[in-house]
């Protein structure tokens, strides 16, 4: 396939069950993409309903690099985020045609969707299994002068979150089955308004971000005391009422992916254009919860 479009240009020297085409194979190239999760019912991949993962392979469908229903060689992708979780990193590979830059993607992507960086990889490399770290944050709305009954008592959040940090077994704060060991690097910083809730791993158990937010917020709100948090840790099964629902998924934002040895190029002109995107995002969301405030001012 030969294009002939501006967007197009080397990028220089810088899933299982899925059927795999690769016509003009090039690279095994890595692309960061960005996206909002709000109208998307997850990133992975679902019959009959929009998912980010869908919408990545329509666009190369559009650009000839994949045929048909197939994802390209290759393909695997760093995260499955839920419905509703957006991404700053996400991470996906897969055997590309050179010309098949970030910007070059975004040519049949919508602007909910971005890539904006790329990185020429082993031709064995996998997105999924070979990522070192991830890091999720999660933007908890907390408010210092908030008195309604959903205000948070700040220190209890951070004393409940000191105590899920580190190696445990969260079999009751995520449904799987396996895999439910994890080592937690968890930190909160003030940001205005918010506390972000940082979190990294090697990996993350099904649901297991937004239930750690979910118990630190019953803490913080005094619906629980601290002592729940070595009960949800310990050996015993806890479901039902006595659970911890998870947290609402908007808020949340998977924000990196590390690898070993991979040095991701921005693409400048894809990256103007993601930050447009999201500086409209930010101007509609700002009004929108400016119409609420006023609303909520007024109901007196």
């Amino acid at each position: 396939m030969l294009c002939t479009h501006r967007i197009c240009g080397g990028l220089g020297s810088g899933s299982v069950g899925l059927t795999r085409c690769g016509p003009d194979r090039g690279v095994m190239r890595a692309y960061r993409v960005a996206y909002d999760g709000r109208p998307f019912h997850g990133f992975q991949r679902q019959p009959d309903v929009s998912t980010v993962e869908d919408t990545l392979f329509d666009a190369l469908r559009e650009l000839g690099v994949c045929a048909d229903d197939a994802a390209p060689a290759g393909y695997a992708a760093a995260g499955r985020t839920d419905a509703g979780v957006s991404a700053r990193a996400q991470t996906v590979a897969f055997d590309a045609p050179d010309w098949l830059t970030p910007r070059a993607f975004n040519g049949e992507l919508p602007g909910s969707v971005r890539a904006w960086a790329g990185a020429d990889v082993p031709d064995d490399f996998h997105a999924t299994h070979d990522a070192r770290r991830r890091g999720y944050v999660y933007f908890l709305h907390a408010p210092r002068d908030d008195d309604t009954a959903a205000s948070l008592d700040e220190g209890r959040v951070r004393d409940a979150l000191a105590r899920l940090a580190g190696e445990h077994d969260f079999h009751n704060l995520t449904s799987d089955e396996t895999g439910t060991v994890r080592d937690l690097d968890i930190s909160a910083e003030r940001d205005g308004d918010f506390l972000a809730i940082r979190l990294r791993a090697g990996g993350f158990a099904r649901q297991l971000v937004r239930r750690v937010v979910g118990l630190a917020v019953e803490i913080g709100r005094g619906e629980s005391e601290l002592e729940k948090v070595e009960w949800m840790l310990g050996s015993e099964s806890i479901d039902g009422p006595d659970g911890v629902a998870p947290a609402p998924a908007e808020p949340l934002v998977l924000w990196d992916v590390t690898y070993d040895g991979v040095s991701f190029r921005v693409d400048d002109e894809a990256v103007e254009s993601a930050r447009g995107v999201w500086r409209q995002r930010y101007r509609e969301w700002a009004s929108a919860a400016r119409v609420a405030g006023a609303i909520f001012d007024g109901l007196e």
